[in-house]
């Protein structure tokens, strides 16, 4: 079993700033790539931004430069740190991971979910 756990979520004003924790436990062989989504109320889940275990990194147009997502392979963990933060960030926030299992399957998993609410 892999369960991924977020955490950092909560209520911050207009230009604040946030940090989302997501680690990673259970039956891991390695991880490849790991990512951040989002869903706002009555919008489809979107890619934020994501990361390879060498590194690379991918964002969406719309929080380059705001946001910068980091990992640290040895805890299994990645991180979102949010800055400049808008009322249209405010979502429902998901990480994903790309997990190796054993026999070397490769399985997404996604963690429950953290609420980010950005007041103006």
């Amino acid at each position: 079993q892999v369960q991924l756990v977020e955490s950092g979520g909560g209520l911050v004003q207009a230009g604040g700033s946030l940090r989302l924790s997501c680690a990673a436990s259970g039956s891991i062989f390695s991880i490849n790539a790991m990512g951040w989504y989002r869903q706002a109320p009555g919008k489809q889940r979107e890619f934020l931004a994501s990361i390879t275990s060498g590194g690379s990194v991918s964002y969406t147009v719309s929080v380059k430069g705001r946001f910068t997502i980091s990992r640290d392979n040895a805890k299994n963990t990645v991180y979102l740190q949010m800055n400049s933060l808008k009322p249209e960030d405010t979502a429902v926030y998901y990480c994903n991971a790309d997990v190796v299992l054993a026999g070397g399957t490769v399985y997404p998993y996604w963690g429950q979910g953290t609420q980010v609410t950005v007041s103006s």
